[in-house]
């Protein structure tokens, strides 16, 4: 089971929001990008596959890639 990275799950986010990595903004609020909360799901499970112990709440509290990737991040990552 391969282990997140940054630009995994940048690529992810990009991907459901039809965008290309370098147009998704660190800071960005993915809800205001087109994020929906069925999307943010089907992350979830896909990111709980590798490994992420992650929750709906987590993530939908503040949704940034930056802030995702605070809470998605391997330990010692």
């Amino acid at each position: 089971m391969a282990q997140l990275t940054f630009d995994a799950v940048r690529a992810d986010i990009a991907e459901k929001l039809y965008l290309e990595p370098d147009e998704l903004s660190d800071t960005a609020d993915l809800f205001d990008e087109g994020m929906d909360s069925v999307t943010l799901v089907d992350l979830i499970e896909q990111w709980r596959e590798h490994g992420a112990s992650i929750s709906f709440a987590e993530l939908a509290e503040k949704p940034t890639l930056r802030a995702w990737w605070d809470v998605l991040r391997p330990a010692g990552g």
